[in-house]
């Protein structure tokens, strides 16, 4: 048997005598906390160039950031060479001990690159040094200074080194810190981290570990987020609660990051046992890695917000005992108006189980009063996940529909001007969470659908607790607060204005918590995954259910034409919100088009194999753009190019230009024990971005291999069999090349006459090729390693 409607009497936890004053009071109540949680997201005002010389000034970075970002600047170019220098003479200028570090340094973490080999880059890397009165340690500021081939880094990341000048000029016109202040301007981050591994693995300053402030930017805009902590945070999380301005970070993002499989310059320092917090801001990441990363691009207030927060932790931890700053344990923190909110991790079970145990309670005084049955319960609690349910799918729908009318967003980490859209998801989200509490109200009762959904966000705390317990807090907090007040308003008068204060301050918290979480998942992950957002508005929606069901005429009692009335009124809200998503979509789609300034990303590559003297055309588009299709033709692989990857290609014929492969050159050519060892240098002929060197598993078994003097770790090389159909073993990829080339020693186990390697070299820029068309203004380059590419290869048997 179904449950019957509800009867009449009223089976709300609230019933105030003045209804529309209640519900009128708790939502601007609502919106209030949700303007301030907006504002304290926000970013400061840029100071000038003439503030006071102990303070951050966006107008002076804004200058470095000028002149580093000036055009592209790869690790090992002509324009990374002036940028360094720039850099260095500034860091003179301030009177610091200054020095470029330069090395040969393999990629950060694992030594595994591109097709099955090793990673290394030529790196040459700023330091300078503040030293402390007593030190206890060092603090370590870092940035990197190169760019990617495709854009000048005006953001990515002018941003974070033009903030550590500026912090350095701060702390140096001032009283010296007690601790010693190290500032590391990185090189080669964009290709392999390398310039932060040669750093943290073999520099004096780094020997003895310390704490890393690490600062970076994935987008134009937003604001500054501490995404990322080492280990065992509490003591960090405090001293960042304490020194930074605008203490935006939350432990859920430091988990969410730490299942990712991004790296940083970060990630080099954790790799050797280096404590520290990461700091990036991400919004507007749809010109990130593009031509259009320009300083004209950024936005100041970011900038300002970088350096705020970055000269107050460099003081607070450069007056800190670093020698105490280590704990056993990570913390939960999440921002509110004003600082940070933050408790010890090993509160996450507890008050996860008191969740759990305060809307057990509150279900149990529900049916104890007579607002609801076990049955309508039981019926609540399965309604609620309808909403949970079909708002993510829905958002994920609607973008799907957006990018098949506009197939270039799918290059794109988000679109140009993606606000709109959001508010679409949202007004989606809030459509679904309004006709489903519409037409389930009435049958199930208020009460039992308050009680089932705080019962999936208690379910979904115990949840996070055991996967990612940094965001146990997102469910569990709103889950107690909200069971909390729904037994105060049980226990009180119910017609009195205290159920109403109750379930109004439990909808308080669920803003606070939940929507600076719906406001940066977006510009975090991206309108691609866009249904994650909407999962948390309706959790949000949730959490406040009382008080949306203070917008509904009273429950129960209604016949008739009095009835018809109420559900039409109930239904206002939700045929609102659908109307609002349906125009926020038409509107993005109208204001959001690719033209000249905001151009539809391509991806295009050159390959040119001189054993054969073809020449190819390499797209990664998956669903290629008109000005892509004029090269591609259909699916390609790159067998005869393993430093391009493995990932799905199109290709299609081009004409081949006079380019000189890079050269392999036998030093030392030697035989022991059925082995031989190659002493080579690979050397490219013409100014390249990289080289690559890989054996033909067919012909040889690698079993020792050394770079530059640097032993690497070989791995599994593949069997007879296995090369066969795959046919490139151990490679070695090197960033930056000095101009008289790279030494490899390769050990190898013969399996035919002569050991067959495979070169190549790549560089960047196809307009001097024959047969490439320029870009139309509207059509621009997809932000990636690869983009403009112009790779050539050749074969060398020994």
């Amino acid at each position: 048997m179904g449950v019957p409607p509800a009867s009449a009497a009223d089976r709300a936890l609230t019933r105030p005598r003045r209804r529309p004053l209640a519900a009128l009071a708790a939502v601007l109540a609502l919106v209030a906390v949700g303007a301030a949680m907006l504002v304290t997201l926000a970013t400061p005002t840029p100071r000038p160039a003439d503030a006071p010389a102990d303070e951050f000034s966006a107008g002076r970075a804004y200058r470095t950031v000028q002149t580093v970002a000036a055009r592209p600047h790869p690790a090992g170019s002509a324009a990374n060479d002036q940028v360094r220098e720039h850099l260095v003479g500034a860091l003179r200028g301030l009177g610091l001990q200054t020095e470029v570090q330069d090395t040969v340094a393999p990629e950060a973490g694992q030594l595994s690159g591109a097709a099955g080999g090793a990673t290394f880059a030529r790196v040459r890397n700023v330091v300078a040094r503040l030293p402390g009165t007593a030190s206890t340690g060092r603090v370590f500021l870092v940035a990197h200074y190169d760019s990617v081939q495709t854009g000048p880094g005006g953001n990515d990341d002018a941003a974070g080194t033009s903030t550590v000048l500026e912090v350095a000029r701060a702390l140096a016109a001032g009283p010296r810190p007690r601790n010693d202040v190290v500032f590391v301007l990185t090189d080669a981050e964009e290709a392999c981290l390398c310039g932060a591994s040669a750093f943290a693995a073999s520099h004096p300053l780094a020997a003895d570990g310390g704490v890393v402030l690490n600062l970076e930017a994935r987008g134009a805009t937003g604001p500054v987020i501490m995404f990322e902590t080492s280990r065992n945070n509490a003591g960090l999380v405090a001293a960042f609660g304490r020194g930074a301005p605008h203490p935006v970070g939350t432990s859920f993002a430091v988990e969410i990051y730490r299942a990712l499989p991004n790296d940083t310059d970060f990630t080099a320092f954790l790799d050797h046992d280096f404590v520290g917090l990461n700091s990036a801001y991400i919004d507007g990441g749809a010109i990130y890695h593009t031509p259009l990363d320009t300083p004209a691009a950024m936005d100041r207030g970011s900038l300002q917000m970088h350096g705020d927060n970055a000269l107050g932790l460099a003081r607070e931890f450069g007056r800190t005992d670093l020698t105490a700053l280590k704990s056993g344990h990570d913390a939960a923190y999440f921002p509110v108006p004003g600082g940070l909110v933050r408790y010890p991790g090993w509160l996450t079970w507890p008050l996860a189980a008191l969740a759990v145990l305060g809307v057990l309670a509150l279900g149990w005084l529900v049916r104890r009063t007579g607002r609801a049955g076990t049955g309508r319960l039981f019926a609540g609690f399965g309604l609620a996940l309808v909403p949970i349910v079909v708002a993510p799918l829905a958002a994920q729908l609607l973008w799907a529909g957006i990018t098949a009318l506009r197939p270039g967003y799918a290059e794109l980490l988000d679109p140009y001007r993606p606000v709109w859209y959001r508010l679409a998801v949202v007004a989606l989200a809030a459509a679904i969470l309004l006709a489903w509490y519409a037409l389930a109200r009435r049958w199930a009762g208020p009460a039992a659908l308050a009680v089932g959904g705080l019962g999936w966000l208690a379910l979904l705390g115990v949840v996070l607790a055991a996967l990612v317990p940094g965001g146990a807090y997102l469910a569990t907090l709103p889950a107690l607060a909200g069971a909390l007040a729904g037994l105060v308003a049980l226990r009180t008068r119910i017609d009195g204005p205290w159920p109403v204060l109750a379930v109004a301050l439990a909808g308080a918290v669920a803003v606070v918590i939940l929507l600076p979480t719906v406001v940066l998942l977006f510009p975090a992950l991206g309108m691609a995954m866009g249904g994650v957002a909407a999962l948390f508005a309706v959790l949000l929606g949730l959490a406040a259910l009382p008080v949306l069901d203070l917008l509904h005429p009273a429950a129960g009692g209604q016949r008739g034409l009095v009835a018809g009335r109420a559900r039409r009124l109930g239904a206002l809200p939700a045929v609102a919100a659908a109307l609002a998503a349906t125009v926020f979509a038409g509107v993005g789609l109208a204001v959001d088009r690719f033209d000249a300034a905001h151009p539809v990303p391509t991806h295009l590559m050159y390959a040119l194999d001189a054993d054969t003297g073809t020449a190819r055309w390499i797209s990664r588009e998956a669903d290629p753009q008109p000005w892509t299709d004029g090269y591609v033709d259909g699916p390609a692989g790159v067998d005869g190019f393993p430093g391009l990857g493995d990932a799905d290609l199109r290709g299609g014929p081009a004409p081949a230009a006079d380019l000189p492969a890079p050269t392999v050159q036998v030093l030392a050519d030697t035989n022991a024990g059925g082995l031989r060892t190659l002493r080579l240098r690979l050397l490219p002929q013409r100014t390249v971005r990289l080289a690559t060197l890989h054996v033909d598993a067919t012909t040889a078994e690698v079993t020792r291999a050394e770079v530059a003097g640097r032993e690497v770790p070989v791995g599994r090389q593949p069997t007879v069999e296995e090369a066969s159909s795959d046919r490139w073993g151990f490679g070695i990829v090197f960033h930056a090349p000095p101009s008289e080339g790279v030494e490899i020693t390769l050990t190898v186990r013969p399996r035919a006459g002569q050991v067959a390697l495979r070169a190549m070299d790549a560089s960047d820029g196809l307009e001097a090729l024959p047969g490439f068309r320029k870009r139309p203004a509207a059509v621009g380059v997809v932000g990636s390693h690869t983009s403009e590419m112009l790779a050539v290869a050749r074969t060398y048997p020994f």
